[in-house]
Protein backbone atom coordinates (compact mmCIF):
# COMPACT_ATOMS: atom_id res chain seq x y z
CA UNK A 1 0.00 0.00 0.00
CA UNK A 2 0.78 3.60 -0.71
CA UNK A 3 2.10 5.65 2.01
CA UNK A 4 -1.39 8.25 2.98
CA UNK A 5 -0.53 11.61 1.94
CA UNK A 6 -2.10 14.29 4.75
CA UNK A 7 -4.80 15.71 1.87
CA UNK A 8 -8.27 14.37 2.36
CA UNK A 9 -11.65 15.24 4.34
CA UNK A 10 -12.10 15.78 7.60
CA UNK A 11 -11.31 13.74 10.63
CA UNK A 12 -8.50 11.02 11.55
CA UNK A 13 -6.33 10.85 9.00
CA UNK A 14 -5.81 8.07 6.95
CA UNK A 15 -2.97 4.97 8.25
CA UNK A 16 -2.56 3.34 4.53
CA UNK A 17 -2.66 4.76 1.07
CA UNK A 18 -4.39 3.09 -1.42
CA UNK A 19 -3.57 -1.07 -2.69
CA UNK A 20 -0.47 -1.27 -4.76
CA UNK A 21 -1.28 -5.13 -5.85
CA UNK A 22 0.67 -8.51 -5.96
CA UNK A 23 4.83 -8.48 -6.84
CA UNK A 24 3.69 -8.98 -10.59
CA UNK A 25 1.11 -5.48 -10.47
CA UNK A 26 4.19 -3.22 -8.80
CA UNK A 27 6.72 -4.89 -11.05
CA UNK A 28 4.77 -3.93 -14.06
CA UNK A 29 4.39 0.00 -13.13
CA UNK A 30 8.05 0.25 -11.23
CA UNK A 31 10.74 1.66 -12.71
CA UNK A 32 13.82 -0.17 -13.14
CA UNK A 33 17.57 0.92 -13.42
CA UNK A 34 20.22 -1.10 -14.35
CA UNK A 35 22.79 -1.83 -11.21
CA UNK A 36 25.88 -3.96 -10.39
CA UNK A 37 25.80 -6.46 -7.37
CA UNK A 38 27.86 -8.94 -5.58
CA UNK A 39 26.18 -12.49 -5.18
CA UNK A 40 26.95 -15.88 -5.49
CA UNK A 41 30.87 -15.70 -5.65
CA UNK A 42 30.10 -13.50 -8.42
CA UNK A 43 29.67 -9.89 -9.59
CA UNK A 44 26.51 -9.21 -11.83
CA UNK A 45 24.82 -6.64 -13.32
CA UNK A 46 20.93 -6.63 -12.60
CA UNK A 47 17.52 -4.69 -13.10
CA UNK A 48 16.67 -2.90 -10.06
CA UNK A 49 13.46 -1.48 -8.70
CA UNK A 50 12.63 0.60 -5.27
CA UNK A 51 8.86 1.15 -4.25
CA UNK A 52 8.59 2.62 -0.82
CA UNK A 53 5.38 1.40 0.66
CA UNK A 54 3.11 0.45 3.63
CA UNK A 55 2.88 -3.52 4.27
CA UNK A 56 -0.24 -2.88 6.72
CA UNK A 57 -0.79 -6.01 7.89
CA UNK A 58 2.68 -7.25 9.31
CA UNK A 59 4.54 -3.75 10.41
CA UNK A 60 0.90 -1.54 10.23
CA UNK A 61 2.27 1.98 9.86
CA UNK A 62 6.27 1.74 9.90
CA UNK A 63 7.44 2.17 6.42
CA UNK A 64 9.38 -0.49 4.22
CA UNK A 65 11.32 -0.63 1.15
CA UNK A 66 10.55 -3.31 -1.66
CA UNK A 67 13.14 -4.66 -3.74
CA UNK A 68 12.27 -5.75 -7.48
CA UNK A 69 15.59 -7.41 -8.98
CA UNK A 70 15.33 -9.13 -12.37
CA UNK A 71 18.56 -10.32 -14.51
CA UNK A 72 19.62 -7.87 -17.24
CA UNK A 73 19.10 -10.26 -20.01
CA UNK A 74 15.78 -10.39 -21.11
CA UNK A 75 15.68 -13.91 -23.17
CA UNK A 76 16.68 -14.89 -19.66
CA UNK A 77 14.06 -17.46 -17.54
CA UNK A 78 15.02 -15.98 -14.05
CA UNK A 79 11.90 -15.10 -11.96
CA UNK A 80 11.54 -11.95 -10.38
CA UNK A 81 13.13 -11.48 -6.66
CA UNK A 82 11.19 -9.14 -4.29
CA UNK A 83 12.79 -8.16 -0.85
CA UNK A 84 11.02 -6.66 1.89
CA UNK A 85 13.10 -4.80 4.22
CA UNK A 86 12.26 -2.08 6.82
CA UNK A 87 16.67 -0.98 6.44
CA UNK A 88 15.65 2.86 4.48
CA UNK A 89 18.99 4.23 4.17
CA UNK A 90 21.83 1.07 2.90
CA UNK A 91 22.02 0.98 -0.97
CA UNK A 92 19.49 -1.30 -2.90
CA UNK A 93 22.77 -3.18 -3.79
CA UNK A 94 24.57 -3.72 -0.68
CA UNK A 95 21.19 -5.66 -0.02
CA UNK A 96 20.96 -7.60 -2.34
CA UNK A 97 24.23 -8.71 -1.64
CA UNK A 98 23.42 -9.57 1.54
CA UNK A 99 20.50 -11.36 0.69
CA UNK A 100 22.71 -13.36 -1.37
CA UNK A 101 24.78 -14.35 1.79
CA UNK A 102 22.15 -16.95 3.24
CA UNK A 103 22.75 -19.22 0.29
CA UNK A 104 25.90 -20.31 2.03
CA UNK A 105 23.99 -20.70 5.40
CA UNK A 106 20.96 -22.84 3.85
CA UNK A 107 23.44 -24.65 2.36
CA UNK A 108 25.05 -25.44 5.98
CA UNK A 109 21.82 -26.56 7.63
CA UNK A 110 20.91 -28.98 4.25
CA UNK A 111 24.29 -30.98 4.63
CA UNK A 112 24.19 -30.84 8.51
CA UNK A 113 20.37 -32.62 7.44
CA UNK A 114 21.64 -34.79 4.96
CA UNK A 115 25.44 -36.00 5.86
CA UNK A 116 25.33 -35.40 9.87
CA UNK A 117 21.88 -36.59 10.44
CA UNK A 118 20.59 -33.32 12.15
CA UNK A 119 17.31 -33.71 10.72
CA UNK A 120 17.04 -37.28 11.81
CA UNK A 121 17.22 -37.43 15.49
CA UNK A 122 13.74 -38.09 17.52
CA UNK A 123 14.69 -36.88 20.52
CA UNK A 124 12.19 -36.53 23.09
CA UNK A 125 13.80 -35.06 26.34
CA UNK A 126 14.81 -31.20 26.26
CA UNK A 127 18.02 -31.97 26.91
CA UNK A 128 18.34 -34.03 23.68
CA UNK A 129 16.56 -32.01 21.73
CA UNK A 130 19.00 -28.89 23.21
CA UNK A 131 21.90 -31.09 22.17
CA UNK A 132 21.50 -32.67 19.29
CA UNK A 133 21.74 -30.10 16.65
CA UNK A 134 24.46 -28.12 18.37
CA UNK A 135 26.23 -31.77 17.89
CA UNK A 136 26.14 -32.04 14.48
CA UNK A 137 26.61 -28.63 13.85
CA UNK A 138 30.17 -28.58 15.99
CA UNK A 139 30.45 -32.10 14.43
CA UNK A 140 30.32 -30.09 10.55
CA UNK A 141 32.61 -27.46 12.06
CA UNK A 142 35.69 -29.77 12.73
CA UNK A 143 34.92 -31.86 9.60
CA UNK A 144 35.78 -28.74 7.68
CA UNK A 145 38.65 -27.25 9.67
CA UNK A 146 40.26 -30.56 9.69
CA UNK A 147 39.82 -30.70 5.75
CA UNK A 148 41.08 -27.19 5.37
CA UNK A 149 44.00 -27.56 8.07
CA UNK A 150 45.33 -31.37 7.04
CA UNK A 151 43.07 -32.57 4.15
CA UNK A 152 42.85 -30.63 1.70
CA UNK A 153 44.82 -31.51 -1.29
CA UNK A 154 45.03 -28.80 -4.44
CA UNK A 155 44.34 -31.20 -7.23
CA UNK A 156 40.81 -32.51 -5.26
CA UNK A 157 38.87 -29.93 -7.02
CA UNK A 158 40.64 -31.79 -10.48
CA UNK A 159 39.95 -35.41 -8.81
CA UNK A 160 36.69 -34.96 -8.79
CA UNK A 161 36.06 -33.18 -11.90
CA UNK A 162 37.89 -36.17 -13.36
CA UNK A 163 35.34 -38.88 -11.49
CA UNK A 164 32.54 -37.36 -12.31
CA UNK A 165 33.38 -34.97 -15.65
CA UNK A 166 29.37 -34.12 -16.13
CA UNK A 167 30.17 -32.16 -13.27
CA UNK A 168 32.38 -29.54 -15.09
CA UNK A 169 31.69 -26.20 -13.10
CA UNK A 170 32.95 -27.89 -9.43
CA UNK A 171 35.87 -25.46 -8.24
CA UNK A 172 35.65 -26.48 -4.67
CA UNK A 173 35.20 -30.01 -2.79
CA UNK A 174 31.96 -30.47 -1.25
CA UNK A 175 31.05 -31.18 2.38
CA UNK A 176 30.21 -35.27 1.33
CA UNK A 177 34.18 -35.81 -0.35
CA UNK A 178 35.49 -33.96 3.36
CA UNK A 179 33.92 -36.95 4.67
CA UNK A 180 34.66 -39.12 2.50
CA UNK A 181 38.35 -38.42 3.13
CA UNK A 182 38.12 -38.28 6.90
CA UNK A 183 36.97 -41.71 6.54
CA UNK A 184 39.51 -43.11 4.83
CA UNK A 185 41.93 -41.46 7.33
CA UNK A 186 40.76 -42.68 10.08
CA UNK A 187 40.26 -45.95 9.03
CA UNK A 188 44.31 -45.87 7.56
CA UNK A 189 45.23 -44.27 10.47
CA UNK A 190 47.81 -46.30 13.04
CA UNK A 191 45.30 -46.09 16.20
CA UNK A 192 46.74 -47.39 19.61
CA UNK A 193 44.34 -49.44 21.89
CA UNK A 194 46.39 -48.28 25.45
CA UNK A 195 46.72 -45.47 26.47
CA UNK A 196 50.41 -43.95 27.35
CA UNK A 197 49.67 -43.91 30.77
CA UNK A 198 47.97 -47.54 31.00
CA UNK A 199 49.85 -50.81 31.88
CA UNK A 200 49.90 -53.19 29.35
CA UNK A 201 49.06 -56.71 29.55
CA UNK A 202 53.10 -57.91 30.31
CA UNK A 203 53.33 -55.45 33.10
CA UNK A 204 49.69 -56.38 34.79
CA UNK A 205 50.77 -59.69 34.49
CA UNK A 206 53.87 -59.47 36.03
CA UNK A 207 51.97 -57.59 39.23
CA UNK A 208 49.89 -60.09 39.56
CA UNK A 209 52.62 -62.98 39.60
CA UNK A 210 54.49 -60.95 42.66
CA UNK A 211 50.79 -60.61 44.41
CA UNK A 212 50.87 -64.39 43.85
CA UNK A 213 54.01 -65.34 45.09
CA UNK A 214 54.32 -63.20 47.89
CA UNK A 215 50.54 -64.72 48.99
CA UNK A 216 52.47 -67.77 48.82
CA UNK A 217 55.38 -66.87 51.00
CA UNK A 218 52.87 -65.04 53.60
CA UNK A 219 50.83 -68.38 54.20
CA UNK A 220 54.20 -70.49 53.42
Amino acid sequence: MTRPTSHGPPGRPRLKGERLGGVADMAAQAVFRTARADRYQRREQVLLAEIHCLWYGSFHTRPVRVLLIRGSDPDTNKPLLSLVTTDLTTPAEQLVTRYAWRWSIEVTFAVAREHLGAGQAQGRVRHAVERTLPFAMYSYTITVLWYVLHGHHPDAAAESRRRSPWYVTKTQPPFADMTAKLRRVIVAARISALDPAQPTDDEIRAVQHAWAAAGTNDTG
